[in-house]
C-alpha cells in the first residue's frame, strides 16, 4: 500500500482516455430560445439529445465540465442484465408482473445498446463475452443455483451455473466457490462509446455547451427559462440528466434528494504477459462478485490488463489512495498479479437510489432518468432514449416497467450522503459472515 505499486508515469484519471481523449469544442453561439435544454452530457443527455434531434427537435445539452467528464467515461465497460435486487424481493414489493418486466427491461437496454452501436457503426469494441458472477461463499453459489432456473423461465435470462471445480475454464483462480454464467452479457470502451455517441448527436445538430454549467431552471408559463454560466435560454422543455453528479447542482433540489452519489474506484494495470492474462481471463468474461460491496473487473479490450473497481473505503478518498487498496484486493484474488504495477487509478460517482431501482419521469416539469446503481452503461443510453420519447409525448413507445415509480427520499437527507461511511462497513460486515448476506442474482 505504497507508492511502490504505481508506474514511474501513472495517471490519475481514466484508463479509457488514452483512446478517447477529452473532446474539446469551440465555445458555441447560444440561441435565446430552443426546444429542448438537455442539463448533462453523458450517456443519458447525449442518448436523448440525439434522439431528440433526429425527431427534429432544436437541442442545447449543457455540461459543467467536458462533455462525457463524469462517470461515462469512468466506469468498468460493463453491459450486463442484472439489477440491485433479486426477482423475490422485487416480486414482495411490486408483484410478480411488474418484477418480472422490471428484469426484463434491463435486457431491453441491453439489446438496445448493441442495436445502436451496430446501426451507428461505433467502434468501441463492443464484445458478446459473457458474466460471470463469483459465489464469495458456499452459501452464495446455493443461493445462485436455486434462483437461476426462475430467471431463466421467467426472464428468459440465458445462464448457467459453473462449479468451483470447473470454474477455472472461466476463470483462473480459486477465489471463488463456483458461479454463474451469464451468457449475452457483454462489454465495450466506455470512452469510445461516449465519444462515438457525441459524434452522432453533433452531426444530427445537437449544440453541445461543454464547461458550461447551468444554475437555474425556472417556470415560465408553458415553458422555462433556463440560467447558464453565459446567460439564460429559454426552452419548451428540459431534461435533468445528471446522474451521479446531481449533488453538484442547485437545478433541482428535490432530484437531488433522491439519487446518492457513491464513489465508484477503479484502477488499471501495466501490460501483463499473454499467457497469464489467458490463463487468468482465459474467456475475458467480464465479472462481479455475490458481496453487497461488490468488486467489478475485466481485461482491457486488447486483453493485456486488468481493470479492476470497486469501493475500497468506507468514506470518499482520492485515486492514490484507491489505487493500492484495489490493487490489493486484485492480488488476493490473482496472487499472480502482485508484481505488476497500476498505470492508471481513478473515480468517479454513481448514483443509487433509495429503492435500489432506476428512475424515469416527470418532475415539476423537468423529464429525468437518472439513478442506475451502477448499471448505467446501458441503462442511461436506453432511459435517455426513452425520456426523449417522452419529451416527444410518443407515450406507447416510452413506456418503462420503471415509469411511475414513488422516487424515494429520507428525512434530513439533501443529497450528501452522510450516512455512507456506516453502510458501507455493515455491508462489509454482512460479507464477511459465514453466511447470510450476500449479493443474489
Amino acid at each position: 500500500m505504497t507508492a511502490g505499486v504505481f508506474t514511474a508515469d501513472a495517471k490519475y484519471e481514466p484508463y479509457w482516455w488514452e483512446a478517447a481523449p477529452r473532446p474539446s469544442f469551440p465555445e458555441p453561439a447560444l440561441p435565446a430560445r430552443t426546444d429542448v435544454v438537455v442539463v448533462g452530457c453523458g450517456y443519458t443527455g447525449v442518448s436523448a439529445s440525439l434522439t431528440l434531434a433526429r425527431e427534429g427537435r432544436e437541442v442545447v445539452a449543457f455540461d459543467a465540465e467536458d462533455a462525457g467528464w463524469g462517470c461515462s467515461t469512468r466506469n468498468g465497460g460493463q453491459v450486463h442484465t442484472k439489477l440491485r435486487l433479486s426477482l423475490d424481493v422485487l416480486t414482495k414489493i411490486h408483484g410478480r408482473d411488474r418484477a418480472v418486466a422490471m428484469v426484463r427491461e434491463v435486457t431491453n437496454a441491453r439489446n438496445y445498446v448493441e442495436g445502436l452501436i451496430k446501426n451507428e457503426a461505433l467502434d468501441c469494441d463492443w464484445n458478446v463475452c459473457g458474466l460471470f458472477v463469483g459465489a464469495h461463499r458456499p452459501d452464495a453459489y446455493d443461493g445462485l443455483a436455486a434462483e437461476m432456473p426462475v430467471y431463466q423461465r421467467e426472464c428468459g435470462i440465458d445462464a448457467d451455473m459453473v462449479p468451483r471445480a470447473e470454474q477455472h475454464k472461466e476463470i483462473g483462480t480459486d477465489a471463488y466457490y463456483g458461479g454463474l454464467l451469464v451468457h449475452n452479457n457483454a462489454s465495450l470502451h466506455p470512452g469510445l462509446f461516449h465519444a462515438g455517441m457525441l459524434d452522432r448527436a453533433v452531426k444530427a445538430g445537437v449544440t453541445i455547451a461543454a464547461h458550461c454549467p447551468v444554475t437555474k431552471v425556472e417556470k415560465d408559463g408553458i415553458g422555462f427559462v433556463v440560467t447558464h454560466a453565459r446567460g439564460t435560454i429559454r426552452a419548451k422543455n428540459v431534461v435533468m440528466a445528471t446522474n451521479g453528479y446531481t449533488r453538484s447542482t442547485e437545478v433541482s433540489p428535490e432530484l437531488r434528494r433522491r439519487v446518492i452519489p457513491i464513489g465508484s474506484y477503479v484502477m488499471a494495470t501495466e501490460k501483463l504477459p499473454s499467457d497469464l492474462m489467458k490463463r487468468l481471463m482465459p474467456k475475458m468474461r467480464v465479472v462481479i462478485e455475490t458481496r453487497q460491496v461488490v468488486y467489478y473487473y475485466r481485461a482491457s479490450p486488447d486483453g493485456t490488463r486488468f481493470v479492476f473497481g470497486g469501493r475500497v473505503v468506507a468514506n470518499e478518498t482520492d485515486p492514490a489512495v484507491s489505487g493500492p487498496l484495489l490493487h490489493d484486493a486484485l492480488t488476493n484474488i490473482f496472487p499472480e498479479v502482485k508484481g505488476y504495477k497500476i498505470t492508471h487509478s481513478w473515480m468517479g460517482f454513481v448514483a443509487y437510489t433509495f429503492d435500489s431501482l432506476p428512475h424515469i419521469g416527470v418532475h415539476d416539469g423537468i423529464h429525468y432518468a437518472m439513478g442506475y446503481c451502477g448499471s448505467g452503461v446501458h441503462l442511461a443510453a436506453y432511459l435517455g432514449h426513452k425520456v426523449a420519447l417522452k419529451v416527444l409525448g410518443r407515450t406507447a413507445d416510452a413506456a418503462t416497467a420503471y415509469d411511475d415509480l414513488q422516487f424515494q427520499t429520507r428525512p434530513l437527507y439533501s443529497g450528501s450522503p452522510w450516512f455512507l461511511g456506516a453502510a458501507v462497513m455493515y455491508y462489509k460486515f454482512l460479507d464477511r459472515l459465514p453466511s447470510g448476506g450476500g449479493r443474489r442474482a
